[in-house]
């Protein structure tokens, strides 16, 4: 066998927080519109740039890909990813069946998870009217209210798919809260809809979602002209 040491001889903490330091500055300037959808990711232009070797940029444009904010085509190389209009609406519908079935489980849905929807909306609200925030944790922060709603259903397979829908979508509400710059509409939206869960009036809930979720694609294929 081989000893302990030898086996982990290729680990390297200063590599790796080296790579997630350079997605981490690429993630900014994604969320920030410093490098709009379909930008290409150059390794030798962005190595030279960030002051880092091209396996580094390789990684981490490999952690931007898996997150679902670049793309990598053949012979193409990578760049930042573009939303498609039938993708927004095919996520947004699916958004409704997950985020849809944990609203019509509040009633059943113990405190802790109820609980876990009050504390995402006032995580969200408070970074909206502080405006302290960036567009990237305004992201992060909008999206887990919306999982947190899946949640609700106590599945955590559904709450899985949301997530992944979710990073399918952040990059395109990140780019329509930067455009429109309506975040403070989204905090009253998310807000009336509680306010609904929390007098038990679940069919008006479910409904105000649905409206909600359609007028998202309808927003972001807009704002974004998506075709």
């Amino acid at each position: 066998m081989s000893r302990p040491a030898t086996a982990f001889a290729g680990l390297s903490v200063e590599h790796a927080s080296t790579v997630e330091r350079v997605a981490a500055e690429l993630r900014r300037a994604v969320f920030e519109g410093e490098l709009e959808s379909g930008t290409p990711l150059r390794e030798i232009a962005l190595a030279e740039s960030l002051g880092v070797s091209r396996p580094t940029v390789r990684e981490a444009l490999t952690v931007l890909v898996g997150e679902g904010l670049a793309t990598r085509e053949p012979h193409r190389g990578v760049s930042v990813a573009t939303p498609r209009a039938d993708s927004v609406r095919d996520v947004c519908r699916a958004r409704w069946v997950l985020e849809g079935a944990g609203v019509l489980a509040w009633a059943t849905a113990d405190d802790v998870r109820r609980q876990r929807v009050r504390s995402t909306l006032e995580a969200y609200t408070t970074a909206v009217r502080t405006g302290q925030a960036s567009y990237e944790e305004l992201n992060e922060r909008h999206l887990a209210f919306h999982v947190s709603l899946v949640e609700l259903t106590g599945s955590p397979r559904l709450v899985q798919m949301a997530e992944a829908l979710m990073d399918e979508l952040k990059l395109a509400l990140a780019q329509v809260d930067r455009i429109r710059r309506n975040a403070h509409d989204q905090a009253d939206s998310h807000e009336g809809l509680v306010r609904l869960l929390e007098v038990a009036d679940i069919d008006a809930a479910h409904e105000f979602l649905r409206r909600h979720i359609d007028d998202a694609a309808d927003e972001i294929i807009e704002a974004l002209e998506l075709t």
